[in-house]
């Protein structure tokens, strides 16, 4: 099958008319994102992207499927998987290598991934306002785990957003078996924009999700501003990011390189982003958890064979990275709007 428009209209034409509804807060977005997704897909394609929907059209539809999206692992069983179909599933999960985000159980297959993405939800739901009925965006959502781990804490609809197109097609498979299990298209879209693509001011979510993605900010203060804006008055913000040890008024810029990543800008204690966004009006500010990555939490697997955090580390001294900066502590700030 080739790629066109009424073939990507197919995985987001229930999103689309839920924007274009009119009298609430998405109409805003919805008389531009058709355009959008015009010129993310079709005008400027990736030069992969016959080949994963290649491996995409390998997923079997199977019967009496089961999903549950409240273990660490996002799981699909099912009594009535032949070993043909579990060969053809996975042909399909190989062909959307690598998987960096997960875990997911895919009828008889683990796929373990780079992260134990599962580690991270366990640390931060605990703090956070009840997901149930809420309208959520996740910003940076890679292939999705977290979304389906909001929608089975009761979310009402769940947006991520994140330009990897790779992530899109990952996203779709788990996709395709938990509409199976419900036997409905389930309330979860993965937009392949960046956060600078969603509109301004649309004040329209209950709840937004940033996680892993300010310190590959330049500016640190416009992404605050742009999650603050897309909120609805009175809803919560969940940013999860890299940080250093210190007080506040400190951050570390990095000349060149972190853990072998180009593309890091600011890395603030904690108190200092505790600091920026009360600076920009951000209400009931607080540090809820903060952790160093661990060896365990990401590493490379069978489904991600590329170098990972242990390559990223000084090898003679693991509490620093191999340009010599703090190694990789994570921090999650919760504030409201």
């Amino acid at each position: 099958m080739e790629l066109t428009e009424n073939w990507f209209n197919h995985f987001y034409q229930d999103l689309v008319a839920f924007m274009q509804q009119e009298n609430q807060p998405f109409q805003k977005w919805g008389k531009e994102i058709e355009q959008q997704l015009h010129e993310f897909y079709i005008a400027n394609p990736h030069g992969d992207m016959q080949r994963w929907l290649d491996a995409f059209l390998q997923f079997p539809e199977i019967e009496n499927v089961n999903c549950d999206l409240n273990q660490s692992a996002v799981t699909f069983q099912s009594d009535s998987v032949s070993s043909e179909q579990n060969a053809n599933v996975l042909a399909a999960l190989k062909g959307l290598m690598p998987w960096r985000k997960g875990p997911f159980q895919f009828f008889d297959i683990k796929v373990e991934t780079e992260w134990r993405s599962d580690w991270k939800w366990d640390r931060i739901e605990p703090h956070l306002a009840s997901l149930k009925g809420r309208t959520i965006l996740d910003v940076g959502c890679g292939s999705g785990y977290h979304m389906w781990r909001m929608l089975g804490a009761g979310a009402k609809r769940v947006v991520g957003v994140d330009p990897s197109k790779l992530f899109f097609w990952q996203f779709e498979a788990a996709k395709k078996y938990v509409t199976q299990a419900q036997g409905e298209l389930p309330p979860v879209h993965l937009l392949p924009f960046k956060m600078e693509d969603v509109p301004a001011n649309l004040k329209a979510f209950d709840t937004v999700f940033s996680m892993g993605v300010l310190y590959h900010r330049r500016s640190p203060l416009d992404h605050l501003t742009e999650l603050q804006q897309v909120v609805r008055p009175g809803g919560e913000v969940v940013l999860e990011t890299l940080v250093i040890e210190g007080e506040e008024g400190q951050v570390l810029v990095p000349d060149d390189r972190y853990a072998m990543m180009r593309n890091v800008w600011f890395l603030p204690s904690a108190k200092t982003l505790c600091q920026w966004m009360r600076r920009l009006g951000f209400k009931n500010v607080r540090i809820v958890e903060q952790n160093y990555t661990t060896l365990e939490e990401q590493r490379t697997t069978d489904w991600m064979g590329f170098n990972s955090l242990k390559d990223f580390l000084d090898p003679n001294d693991p509490r620093k990275t191999v340009e010599g900066h703090p190694a990789p502590l994570r921090a999650t700030i919760i504030a409201n709007v």
